[in-house]
């Protein structure tokens, strides 16, 4: 069964939304990926699953219409144990490939990007993401 990991914001300031989420809910720290022409932005999790709050730069890094502007709720991740499994579940349900790792959504995150019903965006991974901060390296003090 695939699992709920990763839940993505669009905001214009990641670190201020992040940190409303950091005080409000206690969500760690995981990183902050520097801006790019994808974007960039704060990664958090409660543990269980990976928040990305996102700046994105451009209505194609978005991979929506307004993307560029819109704030909310952007994309969701699932966990999957098999993603050419998951993929041949996708044949024939009219969800729209967006973009892979290796193409034209290189990422570290996820192995496939897709538009299902109504629009939404999700990644689906069998890596998964990020639910807890980096080990500090040698002789760093943990956080």
């Amino acid at each position: 069964m695939a699992r709920l990991r990763h839940i993505a914001i669009a905001t214009k300031d990641p670190d201020k939304t992040a940190a409303f989420y950091q005080k409000v809910f206690g969500l760690k720290f995981i990183k902050k990926v520097p801006d790019s022409p994808r974007g960039g932005g704060v990664f958090l999790s409660d543990g269980h699953v990976n928040f990305a709050f996102l700046n994105y730069p451009s209505d194609e890094a978005a991979d929506m219409v307004g993307g560029a502007a819109y704030e909310g709720l952007h994309h969701m991740g699932f966990q999957v144990e098999d993603v050419q499994e998951a993929n041949a579940k996708l044949d024939g349900t009219g969800a729209e490939i967006l973009g892979d790792a290796v193409g034209s959504h290189h990422s570290f995150y996820f192995e496939e990007k897709v538009r299902g019903p109504n629009g939404v965006i999700m990644d689906i991974s069998a890596q998964g993401w990020d639910l807890e901060p980096p080990a500090p390296a040698s002789g760093e003090k943990k956080a």
